[in-house]
């Protein structure tokens, strides 16, 4: 059996691997048009810091392994421009000597990816100093020009993962770095109560950020932006363009195959295409959302690996099920881990879901051991079933093994009394007995059940600029050295004496650094008969790292004596 593969990197030579581990005879022959077969698309933006430090390191695998190792031959610099269903063959033009022939097929596997935007509607958009980063070239590319040209304000235009990566490491290398993005948030999958902490984290480290900012016009040493109708002119000696990217289904859809709703290629469960000896894999390819049912697109690593390997599997005969993505990322920003699978509150209202949240924020290993930090952690439940949609969690810590625990148990279809009975590992140095994981369950049992009432942290400012009655429940130092303006100081341990300060007729919002100890006084209250009482969600260190990246930026007036962030 003869087997071509269009496209390399990860699906393409992945699905090649794997055809050649379940059948050594077959003749495999994989067409890619860059210049590498296979390398770490996703370390690009670590070559622009100086954490990968040479190029080569970037290519994981040569033709010449390829052959070496495997027996598959690999032709790099080979663009196959159309496919011939009828004969089974594809049309190959060698890049640099513009040779065209045909290769025939008995299965052929498409892994063509996606290609980054680049709106020609922008004036300036094809300057040389603007750039793209796919592959390898492109990044040193870019590289290359930033130290040709002595930079010194590069403007990176897009705040996904590839962009705040390349934000970071930009802001490493020693530039000065601008983010421009068109939400008012970066870093989408996100809500934007756990991105203001990544907001504060860019701007601490001195990124500066236009958030709810279009790209309009890019000039030779400037570009102009606009938000709401005003613009502003930002220096940029260079600009990075990662503001998303298209599935590329040329090939496709010239040979009459179909496409979906999101522009990717239809596949069944095994990855055929409406040709049954027609196969496609990786960021070209549409899917489903397993938790919504949803057509979408995961433009990920991982996943198109996944896809590769059932491809390869189907082609010698094995069967794969239907399952889906789920969607889980993860980056570090600075010093901080951030993480999420699932369904965020954005993704879950859309899908027409009744949904809550739980968000604590609780020491990421026992507060006695040196290195203690906060992890914020926001859990998205179903209302009434407690099935668990999906998390995100922000910290110094190990914020990517908390979401990856999720991941799991979205998988096997849990709800929050699964994930509250979860027996995890534990040491003072890696978490707490009680990890954030339960935590979070429990907090989400309490509300599904009515034990607990809570304001979202995003809704605590308008309380406080109203006069509501907010009690702060920490002892009088920590309130003395930072509070919410207005709040009224009743610690809990000494909340048995005082509670008749309480008031009964007016509600009640209760909050203390975490959460812990105003979710005791509400049980508290609640059993001597206050019913008129409602807990600060994210309490006041979720407070503030809500507020003070808008407070800084838009200069208003804080409803905070002062920031406390640990």
């Amino acid at each position: 059996m003869k087997i071509v593969v269009i496209g390399g990197v990860a699906a393409g030579a992945s699905a090649a691997a794997r055809l050649r581990r379940l059948d050594s005879q077959a003749q495999i022959i994989v067409f890619e048009r860059g210049e590498h077969a296979a390398f770490s698309n996703c370390s690009l933006p670590y070559y622009l810091g100086g954490v990968v430090a040479d190029e080569s390191n970037l290519v994981v695998m040569t033709p010449e392994l390829f052959w070496m190792r495997y027996r598959i031959e690999v032709r790099t610099g080979s663009e196959v421009t159309a496919i011939s269903r009828d004969d089974h063959c594809v049309q190959v033009r060698e890049v640099t000597t513009g040779r065209e022939y045909s290769e025939h097929y008995d299965k052929l596997i498409v892994a063509p990816g996606a290609a980054p935007i680049r709106p020609r509607s922008i004036p300036g958009i094809m300057n040389q100093n603007v750039f793209t980063m796919r592959n390898v070239r492109d990044a040193a590319n870019f590289k290359t020009y930033l130290e040709t040209v002595h930079a010194r304000d590069v403007v990176v235009v897009g705040g996904g993962f590839i962009g705040i990566e390349a934000a970071e490491n930009l802001t490493e290398a020693g530039y000065v770095v601008h983010l421009i993005e068109g939400l008012n948030q970066i870093l989408a999958p996100f809500d934007e109560d756990m991105a203001q902490i990544l907001h504060k984290e860019l701007m601490d480290h001195g990124v500066r950020l236009y958030l709810g900012h279009m790209l309009s016009e890019i000039c030779e040493h400037t570009v102009k932006a606009s938000s709401e109708g005003k613009m502003i002119e930002i220096p940029a000696d260079a600009v990075l363009l990662s503001i998303g990217v298209a599935p590329e289904t040329r090939l496709i859809t010239e040979a009459g195959l179909e496409t979906g709703p999101t522009r990717g290629i239809k596949v069944n469960a095994n990855y055929q295409t409406d040709d049954p000896d027609i196969y496609a894999v990786g960021d070209a390819v549409q899917s489903f959302n397993r938790l919504t049912g949803q057509p979408g697109i995961l433009a990920l690593a991982g996943p198109a690996q996944r896809q590769a390997r059932a491809a390869a599997d189907h082609i010698e005969g094995m069967c794969n099920r239907v399952r889906g993505f789920i969607g889980s990322s993860c980056l570090r920003v600075f010093g901080m881990n951030a993480a999420c699978t699932g369904l965020n509150e954005k993704a879950a209202e859309k899908a027409g879901l009744n949904y809550d949240v739980a968000y604590v924020l609780p020491d990421d290993r026992v507060k006695i051991i040196p290195g203690a930090h906060f992890l914020a952690f926001k859990l998205v439940f179903e209302v009434p079933t407690g099935r668990v949609l999906g998390a995100q969690a922000v910290g110094q810590g190990d914020a990517v093994r908390r979401i990856d625990v999720i991941a799991a148990m979205i998988s096997m279809n849990a709800v929050l009394e699964d994930l509250k009975d979860l027996e995890l590992c534990y040491s003072p140095i890696y978490g707490t007995a009680k990890d954030v994981v339960n935590m979070a369950a429990l907090v989400g049992l309490n509300l599904l059940h009515g034990r607990l009432k809570q304001v979202r942290v995003s809704e605590i400012r308008k309380l406080a600029e109203a006069g509501a009655y907010i009690v702060d429940v920490r002892e009088k130092p920590d309130y003395e050295a930072g509070h919410i303006c207005g709040a009224h100081n009743v610690p809990l341990s000494e909340l048995h004496d005082r509670i008749n300060e309480i008031p009964r007729d007016i509600p009640v919002y209760l909050h203390c650094r975490s959460g812990q100890r105003s979710y005791y006084a509400i049980c508290e209250l609640q059993g001597q008969g206050w019913n008129n009482v409602t807990n600060l969600s994210g309490s006041f260190l979720g407070l503030c790292l809500y507020e003070y990246f808008h407070d800084q930026t838009d200069g208003r007036k804080p409803i905070v004596t002062n920031y406390m962030f640990n």
